[in-house]
């Protein structure tokens, strides 16, 4: 085919052969309407490779269109002409054969053959394994699965992982879709871009594979669009009233805030302990939380007692900047509130006045808790905070009894102030294993930065025991001048005498600070302004901070110490801001605290810098704790170090042998060693490695909330991976996760399907979502930064997004319009999977955007979409997002990805004359009831009867009701098959005449159609099988080296006494069918004829057993008892 183009051209008339077509031609050469002229390409241009290759038909039309247009316009516009000489050599060489020039990418030929009639191969047989696999890749995942059973090679390509992750990369493009599609051939032309199949997500299963993942994500999109309710459990109220109703998938119920919700917490329970959900949510502008039960929309008592306290900065110092800025002389915000549902919640103050109050989940009223005072006491290092501590700027509680119950108690809130300063109190404890310790107790505090406020907090709230003894980070602290700070130990609870102290709390605490030390991140340090003049006359790149005991400070040191920090204290923010770049009280703080690389670290803490200001520019810092080998620090970033090769005598490498039995990926790293023994490895050295978020091509905007997939296993480290730690299936496994052996298991992460990423997701001022891989590679030296870029950007109709939550699944964004819509980060629908909540009216979009344009601001937007939580388990689709003081909650059943069969019975019908065909049983009281009791009973009864007809039917047709169970009616019909198929075998050979060998048998090929099941014959055949059965079972016992060792046996060799029927002859031995003869069929049943076989056998061994020696050897070993004989009874 690939001389036809060419054929075409050449058989094109010549310019001599047809003057009257070129008649018109201007002097410059040919009319742009002359077509031939046209399909040349030009000096400077490269010839498409896909048209040599182009059929008749594609060349046909091209020279009958009226113009092809030119690529170089600019050239046929030009005011110097080309040459006409140079036109018509042109044309004329482009009709002279020329030589195909060889394409730089592969080249793909079909190729017509004529097939044979009595070809009946598949021409799909004959395409190689890739070829196939990238055809079955476009399958949908039911068709892939059935695909299995077509063939064994089929089943061979479907069952490996590989196809399933080329059909899953092709249906979840991810990154792909950032590229634009007319720049995508033109990358793959040049050769620089390489597709890759593997994509970074969060699995969705414990022990998931492609198959499973491919599978069962489908399914709960599919699910999670169509939007099903979920079948909730009854109620006892239900239950004893007789009603079971279906709860409506979504509820929205009023929280009794007064107004915006923008803290929102829920405990969903985690693996196969799901429970039902209870919520608690609050509203920082008051300071006033609540909880509720979603399922019924209910809202609880706790929380609406309680009086407002706080008033917010900007009402006690109206025309006051906030965030430190403006005349830089006092620090406020906005009030702080973090909420627990199983603890409670935390409000802080964000005036001067620094004061926080508490309210546990089980009180109705709450409690101020560390309180500032004039305590000092420079010998301990306890400097003098005065009665205006500063104003608090942050604050967390705890959301599960992790870190309380790992600090003994110490540590079960957080707050951060405006003077630098970080204190830890108590939710209480029993005093059972240590000291009690009252509710809301100051038990510990730090000074991190003195004069820098403490803007962000974060705890990882899946810490355990073993992290712990990994030695891995727990807590994170952020200051407004980027300063990272962050805990690996636990402080302990001091011993100290009371002496006569009358703040004896806060001495306690200030000693128990002393027993931890809070780490600096190196790459976050402070930046000095520059001063070339030294007008500054400070060192802004320096600031003092709490030592700890571990340093074996003397007592002078530790005085002067606190006295630095005292000065330190007395700044104001403008001293701060003139003498350090960076300021900026606004930053968000996000933390990965199961990041792992290998080495027991690998924790990722993000920085957020809003670019809220106008000279600010959006952007985001990954800091990456990593640690590596001494020696290669520099060059090494490999989880799992390679072994040294030794040299070979004969130049090269030798490779070590490994064991045989293990296969060569199951080579663990040392993440996977147990925890027993020490992290703190003598070759290893920490160090923080910076990464940048790129942006892709968008320049300016305002990141306005973040997000993280606190999936289930998005916080799992490595080392508690159930893909990497086990073997076995994990109980908190999907039953799709099909469990794998030792030898399937996954040696190192990027084996996971997903790679064990982490998605993160931050939205912007313009309505636009951008998602990263938090989990991506990390640069290769400290010295440098590298870039990522995001693997996803979301362009919504919102035009601000106010918040985000996300899981392994999908993706929930709120505008500040009211639109919450559910987004695939996998990009398998570039639209929104479903729409939770539609915006609200035109006149609230309206009213908006001109509060937007105003001096004043929005203020409070009852309209926008405030806080929002998912189900830490993405198979599950519940979650809950705020909209003003209404609380939205869905739960959508995931029963589309529950098509697997089950034993349990199903429902049955209600009774006759009912509509409510969906309900158990329908009405109330003993009446319908018993009703129900009676329709039950009735289908039991029709069940049985159906399974006792259908039993019945098997044993006539089958006869398995004469054996004892199926086992022995296979058993028995196997027998039967095996003893027709060597009475079959033996008639065709001695039909034949021929003498076969002992391995050979030919079956004739004149019998078509012939079963090998006994079938009625005509007297005189059915006798000669009958004697030869008789004869064959007297060939029991004969020795294995007789002469007959072969298996076959001469004809008549011996006479052998056979009794017959009367008036029937036994017919000849070569010919065992006898042709033209007709008589009676015998109407006997197969069990009947091997009665009578079996009798005969008997008596004829015992009549001929002394008289005759054996004619051949036995058949087999189990051959023995199984000759057949005919007889009358």
């Amino acid at each position: 085919m690939q001389s036809e183009p060419f054929n075409v051209l050449n058989s094109v008339p010549t310019p001599a052969a047809t003057p009257d077509k070129h008649s018109a031609s201007s002097q410059h050469g040919i009319l742009h309407g002359d077509d031939p002229a046209s399909l040349l390409p030009r000096e400077g241009e490269q010839k498409d490779p896909s048209s040599s290759v182009l059929g008749r038909d594609t060349i046909r039309s091209a020279i009958s269109s009226e113009r092809v247009p030119d690529i170089d316009e600019s050239a046929r516009l030009s005011a110097v002409p080309l040459s006409p000489r140079n036109r018509i050599a042109e044309y004329e060489s482009a009709l002279i054969n020329s030589s195909k020039k060889r394409p730089d990418g592969p080249l793909f030929e079909v190729i017509k053959t004529n097939r044979k009639s009595d070809d009946k191969s598949s021409p799909i047989a004959k395409l190689p394994n890739e070829v196939l696999t990238h055809a079955i890749s476009h399958l949908s995942p039911n068709d892939l699965a059935t695909v299995s059973l077509v063939s064994r090679r089929f089943n061979a390509l479907v069952t490996t992982p590989h196809a399933w992750q080329v059909a899953f990369a092709r249906f979840f493009p991810g990154p792909e879709v950032l590229v634009d599609a007319p720049s995508c051939p033109a990358m793959e032309d040049c050769g620089d871009t390489i597709r890759s199949e593997k994509r970074s997500f969060t699995r969705l299963t414990a022990l998931a594979s492609w198959r499973s993942e491919y599978i069962l994500r489908t399914r709960l999109l599919r699910s999670f669009t169509r939007g099903k309710p979920l079948q909730s459990p009854p109620t006892p109220s239900a239950t004893r009233s007789g009603q079971h109703q279906i709860a409506p998938p979504v509820i929205m119920y009023n929280a009794h805030t007064f107004t915006t919700v923008n803290h929102l917490h829920a405990t969903f329970g985690a693996g196969l302990n799901k429970q039902l959900p209870r919520f608690v949510h609050g509203a920082d502008d008051v300071g006033m939380a609540t909880s509720s039960d979603p399922m019924t929309g209910k809202v609880d008592s706790w929380g609406q007692g309680d009086p407002h306290f706080y008033s917010q900065f900007s009402e006690r110092f109206p025309g006051t900047a906030e965030w430190g800025l403006g005349s830089g002389e006092i620090v406020g915000r906005p009030n702080v509130m973090d909420v627990s549902q199983p603890h409670g919640m935390i409000y802080g103050q964000g005036c001067p006045e620094g004061s926080c109050y508490y309210r546990s989940a089980d009180e109705m009223r709450g409690r101020f808790i560390a309180e500032p005072t004039d305590f000092v006491l420079p010998e301990a290092g306890i400097p003098k905070l005065g009665v205006d501590g500063g104003a608090i700027c942050c604050v967390w509680i705890a959301k599960s009894s992790t870190v309380p119950s790992l600090s003994e108690g110490l540590v079960g809130m957080l707050m951060g102030s405006a003077v630098g300063v970080v204190s830890a109190c108590s939710l209480g404890t029993d005093g059972l294993r240590s000291q009690r310790l009252q509710r809301g107790e100051l038990t510990a505090r730090w000074i991190l930065s003195p004069g820098v406020p403490i803007v962000a907090l974060a705890v990882d709230e899946s810490y355990s025991l073993k992290r712990q003894a990994q030695n891995r980070i727990w807590a994170v602290a952020l200051n407004a001048l980027g300063e990272l700070f962050y805990l690996t130990k636990f402080p302990t609870r001091s011993s100290a005498p009371k002496d006569r102290i009358d703040e004896y709390t806060e001495y306690l605490a200030w000693l128990t600070g002393r027993s931890v030390y809070w780490n600096i991140v190196e790459p976050s340090r402070r930046v000095a302004r520059p001063d070339p003049y030294q007008d500054i006359g400070t060192d802004g790149s320096y600031s003092p901070r709490s030592s700890w005991d571990g340093m074996c400070l003397s007592k002078a040191q530790i005085v002067a110490e606190t006295k630095e920090i005292h000065q330190f204290l007395r700044k104001q923010p403008k001293e701060f801001r003139k003498s350090c770049l960076g300021w900026d009280m606004r930053r968000r703080l996000e933390v990965d605290f199961a990041g792992d690389d290998g080495n027991y670290a690998g924790e990722a803490i993000l920085v957020f810098e809003c670019g809220i200001e106008e000279n600010e520019v959006a952007d985001i810092k990954r800091y990456t704790r990593w640690r590596v080998q001494e020696k290669t620090k520099a060059d090494s970033i490999s989880n799992n170090p390679l072994p040294s090769q030794a040299s070979s005598l004969f130049g090269g490498s030798i490779t070590p042998e490994l064991p045989q039995g293990k296969p060569v990926r199951r080579t663990r790293s040392s993440s996977y060693m147990s925890s027993t023994c020490s992290p703190e490895r003598a070759n290893l050295v920490e160090e923080w490695r910076c990464s940048k978020m790129s942006f892709g091509s968008h320049k300016s905007f305002v990141l306005t909330t973040t997000a993280l997939d606190n999936s289930t296993f998005a916080t799992l480290t490595m080392s508690e991976d159930p893909a990497l730690g086990f073997s076995t299936p994990s109980t908190a496994s999907s039953p799709y996760a099909s469990p794998m052996s030792v030898a399937s298991q996954p040696s190192s992460p990027s084996d996971i399907p997903g790679q064990r990423s982490r998605v993160m997701a931050a939205g912007t001022k313009t309505g636009v979502i951008f998602l990263w891989d938090i989990r991506s590679p990390v640069s290769r030296n400290a010295d440098f930064v590298n870039s990522i870029d995001p693997i996803r950007i979301i362009y919504t109709e919102s035009p601000e997004i106010s918040c985000l939550a996300l899981t392994a699944l999908h993706l929930v964004h709120g505008g500040n319009d009211g639109l919450v819509q559910a987004w695939d980060p996998l990009a398998s629908n570039m639209q929104p999977i479903r729409t939770l909540n539609s915006r609200f009216s035109s006149r609230a979009r309206r009213r908006l955007i001109q509060a937007q344009t105003s001096a004043q601001g929005v203020g409070i937007n009852l309209f926008a979409a405030g806080a929002m939580c998912l189900d830490p388990d993405p198979t599950v689709l519940r979650g809950a997002v705020s909209l003003g003081t209404q609380i939205r909650y869905w739960s959508y059943s995931s029963s589309a990805a529950d098509q697997y069969k089950s034993s349990k019975r199903k429902l049955r019908r209600s009774e006759r004359g009912s509509n409510t065909s969906g309900e158990r049983f329908s009405g109330t009281g003993r009446a319908n009831l018993k009703d129900y009791i009676a329709i039950e009973k009735y289908e039991l009864e029709h069940e049985k009867k159906e399974r006792q007809k259908y039993a019945e039917r098997l044993a006539g047709r089958f006869g398995i009701d004469l054996l004892g169970n199926e086992e022995e009616a296979l058993a028995y019909a196997a027998m039967l098959s095996q003893e027709s198929l060597e009475l079959d075998k033996k008639r065709r050979r001695e039909s034949d005449g021929s003498a076969l060998s002992s391995n050979t048998i030919t079956p004739e090929p004149s019998i078509q159609g012939q079963a090998s099941s006994p079938m009625l014959k005509d007297d005189n055949e059915l006798d000669a099988d009958i004697a030869e059965a008789i004869r064959l079972s007297l060939q029991d016992g004969s020795a294995p080296g007789s002469a007959y060792a072969g298996g076959t046996t001469p004809a008549m060799a011996f006479d052998v006494p056979i009794r017959y029927a009367k008036g029937r002859k036994s017919p000849s031995r070569k010919s065992p069918k006898v042709e033209g003869e007709t008589s009676m069929e015998r109407e006997l049943s197969d069990l009947e004829l091997a009665l009578q076989l079996s009798l005969v056998e008997e008596k004829s061994r015992k009549e001929v057993e002394e008289a005759f020696p054996l004619l051949s050897p036995s058949l087999g070993p189990g051959a023995e008892g199984k000759g057949k004989g005919k007889g009358r009874m």
